[in-house]
């Protein structure tokens, strides 16, 4: 793996991988928590329109440049950053690179492009709010950081993106999408010589903009306090969802957290949750555990749902199997089985190699510095039951619970 910071500021991180194709992109750190009050679904709203046209290319000729040589682009915006990226045979590098760094640096947001895209967005939005099992997830961190942009939709809302204009979304993109707020990650069989000669000339300027706003407040995030909300939907099963807010990717907790989550609620049918509430009492279809990480924050809940006569139940046995995770460290048996699982499940995820590119650039983006398979396996079979047991009480702990109910 090799990383170099460019005199611009822009961090480039390669790591050789045993195809190939060749996985990059650009992180840049221009998320939702980026945005001003006035800007709520700004960071997606931008990264939509970055492929609608650029000082050089239209929208049609960004959608065929890597598609007509069986390429790949495509992009994403979480709270805390937008990724674009880009797959492609190692002959289509330079192609691929060029490309990001158009779309990215020098996209014009074109007015023209807006009312059809705005659409588009309201639609994407209409269809996350017919899917209860997946919006209150939204509420569910509002619940978490009110007042704050970390609680904040990322979509945004169709009243404020239809009072959007080019200028607003300028404004943004000249704010945040600076080389400092980038990092270029490559996966694949290319060094970091052949990165640097392939770099396009927006890779190496500067980019610096005048007459725009000062770089976004970090808002300070307020004192956790559990709360319980029921909002009345009409849907055939009720949706609840039960947790708190959870550490940090930073806080040395956060390992011994995943462990303790894994074995609650993770991906395996295994999982105590799955066990009790499907296997033993068949109330359940779905239910898991998720630990969602931000850099000083993050989210630790966990989601089901029921018929109706069956949520006081429910939420009964998920209190019960916290207070049995709380209770006492796992045993020698335990801690090995549990290990075993995450090492598994760490050595499959590394078959992605697209996934494996994305986190790469992600780590480095926030966190300054990359992680290797290797390490993550370390660091893992250096977590004691002690340790597990610290974070699943300051975490689990049934009477600090933020409880949201559709019912």
């Amino acid at each position: 793996m090799e990383k170099i910071i460019l005199e611009n500021g822009l961090r480039i991180v390669c790591a050789s991988s045993p195809t190939d194709t060749i996985y990059l992109g650009l992180a840049m750190d221009a998320g939702t928590r980026d945005e001003l009050d006035s800007e709520s679904g700004m960071a997606h709203f931008a990264e939509h329109l970055s492929f609608k046209g650029t000082d050089k290319r239209t929208s049609r000729q960004i959608i065929t440049r890597m598609e007509s040589v069986g390429g790949d682009l495509n992009a994403f915006t979480g709270k805390e950053e937008t990724v674009y990226y880009c797959t492609c045979q190692k002959e289509h590098f330079a192609r691929a690179v060029d490309l990001l760094f158009d779309v990215v640096f020098g996209s014009v947001y074109p007015k023209e492009e807006m009312e059809k895209e705005v659409e588009v967005v309201i639609d994407e939005i209409e269809s996350y709010n017919d899917s209860p099992s997946e919006l209150i997830y939204d509420d569910f961190e509002a619940m978490l950081f009110p007042e704050h942009p970390l609680g904040r939709s990322i979509l945004g809302n169709a009243e404020r993106l239809r009072q959007y204009q080019t200028d607003d979304v300028v404004r943004f993109a000249h704010r945040m999408y600076l080389p400092e707020n980038a990092v270029l990650f490559v996966y694949g069989n290319v060094d970091m010589k052949t990165i640097l000669r392939r770099l396009p000339n927006k890779a190496l300027s500067r980019l610096k903009h005048h007459n725009v706003l000062p770089q976004s407040p970090y808002c300070l995030l307020c004192d956790y306090v559990p709360m319980h909300k029921v909002i009345h939907k009409d849907t055939h099963q009720a949706h609840i969802m039960m947790g708190a807010r959870a550490y940090g990717g930073a806080h040395p907790s956060h390992l011994a957290l995943f462990m303790a989550n894994n074995i609650l609620g993770g991906p395996g049918l295994s999982s105590r949750l799955n066990l009790a509430l499907r296997e033993r009492y068949g109330l359940v279809y779905t239910v898991e555990s998720s630990l969602t990480t931000y850099t000083d924050t993050g989210v630790w809940a966990v989601y089901f749902g029921c018929d109706h006569k069956d949520v006081d139940h429910c939420k009964r046995l998920v209190k019960n199997e916290l207070k049995r995770l709380c209770a006492a460290p796992l045993s020698e048996k335990a801690l090995k089985a549990a290990k075993r699982q995450i090492i598994g499940q760490i050595s499959l995820s590394y078959d992605n190699f697209e996934s494996v590119a994305i986190g790469m650039g992600k780590r480095m983006l926030h966190y300054g510095k990359t992680q290797t398979k290797e390490e993550f396996v370390a660091r893992i079979q250096a977590l004691t039951a002690e340790k597990v047991l610290c974070a699943a009480r300051e975490i689990f702990n049934p009477e600090q619970l933020t409880i949201l109910e559709y019912k």
